[in-house]
């Protein structure tokens, strides 16, 4: 595949702003889909750890593993559609054609992300006091992580399958027989995919301490489940980065002939600096990790370094499509479209903080306040300040519409 018909392949309509914007946008946008989906991978394997056990702190712990759990899918799904986007704007070539070869698989994986949801919910439903009651239903919580997992590996295996123009003619017609059905997945890079899969670990520790000094802003009475919860917060920490480590050093060790520069690249060292640096915050701060917001710092520090790691990804792609086939994704054609970008940006900015904002205040007061919560005027504003900007995009987004569409 040469690179004129990489380029031929491109939309001739261009991008609306600079191709930099979205490999930016793109990198931010994956390193919090995958801080949502170690979350979730983490808090499911605890729910099912916990919610079968004699021990009242596990039992506990799965309870409020459950809901987090529950949650991060829906947020891991919201966020994930972003970093899909970008991609496609300034990969397309790329993307698309990945998409076209293994088409079966790309409409299969949003019907395994669904079966995989049900799944979850059904062991929530039956598992409304664990701590009482203990788990029921295991085999659910089990299925929705075996598919959700296998909906992760499927958006791996076509992101893959993306850096191989070379080998796109033998996928799609093998000894020179067409096959269009898109039945197959045809690359994938097993040790890639447990890295990303193992990072789940040290993101739960981390996500454990914000949950245990959470607890401890509410004035949580129950110091041993305090003390219990440190210790594995710490454990997940330090075993699940080791285990990190070694899987990415077989990744490292695999990599294929054209992307060997990077396991000796500074990309490469960024990244595991920031990632053993979160490993060792706990043990830097040690009980300052239980005043003001060090305990929450853990994962925000943790969160930063995803962002070095989801850095280092895209320079892997970028350099491999650059050096390796000739496509620089930076010298797409840029046809600027101020609204759109001011669109986007104002939607994130504003509407997205002032919303989220509001929510994590709700949470916050929610889980200091003992009985029922009552918000205060300024943040009951906020909520109305919410609902009236959701309001107000969806109206502008549709009057935008029809205006285009009467012209």
């Amino acid at each position: 595949m040469t690179p004129e018909m990489l380029y031929a392949l491109r939309d001739q309509a261009g991008v609306p702003s600079h191709p930099l914007v979205f490999l930016v946008l793109g990198v931010l946008t994956f390193a919090l889909h995958m801080a949502a989906v170690q979350v979730m991978l983490g808090a499911a394997t605890l729910t099912l750890r916990g919610a079968f056990s004699a021990s009242q702190h596990w039992r506990r712990l799965a309870q409020a593993m459950l809901v987090t759990a529950k949650i991060a899918v829906s947020v891991a799904i919201v966020i994930g559609v972003a970093p899909l986007l970008f991609v496609q704007v300034v990969y397309d070539p790329f993307w698309y054609t990945s998409n076209v070869l293994s088409a079966w698989w790309v409409i299969g994986f949003i019907v395994l992300l669904i079966l995989g949801y049900i799944a979850m919910y059904i062991f929530y439903w039956q598992n409304h006091d664990i701590v009482a009651d203990g788990g029921k239903g295991g085999v659910w919580m089990v299925l929705s992580l075996a598919l959700l997992l296998a909906v992760g590996f499927i958006v791996h295996s076509l992101t893959n399958q993306m850096l191989f123009p070379e080998e796109w003619m033998a996928w799609y017609a093998p000894q020179g027989v067409v096959n269009p059905a898109g039945r197959e997945l045809h690359y994938w890079h097993l040790p890639r995919f447990l890295f990303f899969i193992a990072l789940s670990a040290p993101v739960t520790g981390a996500w454990l301490y914000g949950y245990r000094r959470y607890l401890q802003g509410g004035n949580e009475a129950d110091a041993v489940y305090l003390g219990w919860l440190r210790g594995l917060a710490q454990q997940l920490m330090v075993f699940g980065g080791v285990v990190s480590v070694l899987v990415g050093a077989v990744w490292m060790a695999t990599l294929p002939e054209k992307m060997a520069w990077f396991a000796s690249s500074v990309w490469l060292l960024m990244a595991a600096v920031a990632l053993a640096a979160v490993v060792a915050l706990p043990l830097v701060l040690r009980d300052r990790i239980d005043s003001g917001i060090w305990g929450y710092g853990i994962f925000g520090a943790g969160a930063v370094s995803l962002i070095v790691v989801g850095a280092a990804r895209e320079m892997l792609r970028f350099v491999t499509l650059l050096g390796t086939h000739g496509y620089n994704a930076m010298d797409y054609k840029i046809n600027m479209d101020w609204y759109s970008t001011s669109l986007f940006f104002t939607t994130f900015g504003v509407v997205g903080g002032v919303t989220l904002a509001y929510l994590l205040t709700v949470a916050w007061q929610a889980g200091q306040s003992k009985g029922l919560y009552t918000p205060s005027a300024a943040v009951t504003r906020m909520g109305q300040w919410s609902v009236g900007l959701l309001v107000g995009w969806t109206v502008l987004y549709f009057a935008v519409g029809f205006f285009v569409w009467a012209r």
